[in-house]
This record gives structure tokens, C-alpha cells and sequence, in this order.
């Protein structure tokens, strides 16, 4: 089989083509909900790198980066032309797979008393990271929501309810790996203090 070109040209003029072949800007609200994705995933393999192989939290992570790259595979899919592939979407029972992960990592945790400020260990940092780029897509996405409404009130939502809760948890799950990490690498977590009321 021949190789394929890394590079094409046919974005050279700052378009580029959304599943089913319609040509949009590269600045528009679709590329930006599914760029987002696309940097999310990178820094969550960026994360893994901080984690131990083979354990639970590798593995699910690993299992995240194929969920957004079909989410992805979602919001490139302007459903007003072009139909869905079964694999881009995101089932509730994907979500609930999230919140038990996040309630079992819980249990090992100390219970919270004030906020937690971004910190510790670098695998801790990059896990803020992701959970801060994953609230970021929320919010792209949420920006393409709107404009499918505004230009067609009457048209039923492309944003799934599965997807925006399943984004939701995402950032969820990384803010208790964050905490995870740092007690397993024997860190103290950085509390939130109001300077207003100590010395600065």
C-alpha cells in the first residue's frame, strides 16, 4: 500500500473538511469544540507518561483517549448533512464507568476541607492540566451548542446530553487522580488559603 503524504496543501489557506467533506474555517465553533478534544487527549498521554504501567489508572485513561478521539469523530459531524457512525457516540453507560472510577479513587482519599490549588508532583500538575483543558472543551462545546440553536431553534440538539455529562465527569475523574497521585507518591496537596485573611 502506498504512503500516504503527512502533508496534503488543502489546508494551506486556512479551511479545512468536516466529516462528510463540507469545508469550514479552521477557526469555526465545530474545530474548536473538536480541536479541544485533540489537545485534551494529547496532554492525558502526556499524563500517562507520569503513571506506572499496567495499573487501573493507565489502562482507563488509555481507554479515554479512543472515547475522545470518537467524540471527536462526533463533533466533526455536521448531523444536518452527514449521519452519524454508531462508534462516534457516547452512551450513558460509558458515563457511569467514569463515576465508578471516580468513586473508587475517592475512597482512598482524605476528605476534602477547602480547595485544592494545582500542585505536587509533575504527574499531579499534568492531571490539573488536562482536567483544566477538559472544562475548556466543555465550553467549546457548549459555544457550538448555541449556534446550532441560534441558526435552528426548532433543530434537535447534535450535543447528546451523554456528551456534555460525559465531558463533565472527564474533568471530574482527573481533578481525584490529581489528589491520587500526590498521596501515592507521598506528596502533600497544596490548600487553598484566603490571602485576604493571612500574611502575603
Amino acid at each position: 500500500m502506498k504512503k500516504s503524504n503527512v502533508y496534503t496543501r488543502t489546508g494551506d489557506r486556512g479551511m479545512t473538511s468536516l466529516v462528510g467533506g463540507e469545508r469550514v474555517f479552521k477557526n469555526d465553533n465545530r474545530l474548536e469544540a473538536y480541536g479541544t478534544i485533540d489537545e485534551l487527549s494529547s496532554t492525558i498521554g502526556l499524563l500517562i507518561t507520569y503513571l506506572k504501567e499496567d495499573t487501573d489508572e493507565e489502562k482507563f485513561l488509555r481507554n479515554i483517549q479512543h472515547l475522545l478521539f470518537n467524540l471527536g469523530g462526533f463533533l466533526a459531524t455536521d448531523t444536518s448533512t452527514t449521519k452519524l457512525t454508531a462508534m462516534t457516540v457516547i452512551s450513558f453507560e460509558q458515563v457511569t464507568v467514569i463515576e465508578k472510577e471516580i468513586d473508587k479513587l475517592d475512597a482512598l482519599l482524605p476528605k476534602l476541607s477547602s480547595f485544592v490549588l494545582p500542585g505536587g508532583s509533575r504527574g499531579a500538575c499534568v492531571a490539573h492540566q488536562a482536567r483544566t483543558i477538559c472544562r475548556r472543551a466543555e465550553r467549546r462545546m457548549l459555544s457550538l451548542y448555541e449556534e446550532v440553536h441560534t441558526v435552528e431553534d426548532n433543530k434537535q440538539s447534535e450535543l447528546d446530553s451523554h456528551i456534555l455529562v460525559f465531558i463533565n465527569r472527564l474533568s471530574d475523574y482527573l481533578f481525584v487522580l490529581s489528589r491520587k497521585i500526590n498521596k501515592d507518591e507521598g506528596i502533600d496537596e497544596i490548600m487553598w488559603e484566603n490571602v485576604c485573611e493571612s500574611k502575603f
